[in-house]
């Protein structure tokens, strides 16, 4: 309970997390609090239950950049070849529509921090 009210600090999955932002280019307080429990609870489900590791949030970072930054922002912070992994990434969750990257576009979307040009050039909606 007193955890809540950050009197013992953040958590290690959350610092992770947070971590993990800031190596993609994103600040970790331009991220919402609820995108980041979201994206661990998601990595949590993923692993079993168990705290993700350093590489499960990174990747989760990674996409979830992509999409609040968009395609020009994250190729500056991460360079050419991350910037078509991550679109790779995007392109095969969409055609997919299931698994972990599906469900992180989706969270970036319905959290409204999606780029516009995300949206745009991957024809993303939702009702």
């Amino acid at each position: 309970m007193l955890g809540l009210f950050g009197i013992f600090g953040r958590s290690v999955d959350l610092q992770r997390i947070d971590d993990a932002l800031r190596a993609s280019g994103l600040h970790p307080n331009r991220m919402p609090e609820a995108v980041k429990l979201t994206m661990l609870k998601q990595l949590k489900e993923a692993s079993g239950g168990r705290s993700p590791d350093g590489q499960a949030c990174r990747s989760a970072a990674e996409l979830i950049v992509y999409c609040a930054l968009g395609a020009k922002e994250f190729a500056d912070a991460n360079g050419l070849s991350r910037t078509e992994a991550a679109e790779s990434r995007v392109v095969a969750a969409l055609e997919s529509g299931y698994g972990a990257d599906a469900r992180l576009v989706l969270l970036a979307l319905h959290a409204h921090v999606i780029h516009p040009s995300v949206v745009e050039r991957f024809s993303l909606a939702f009702e």
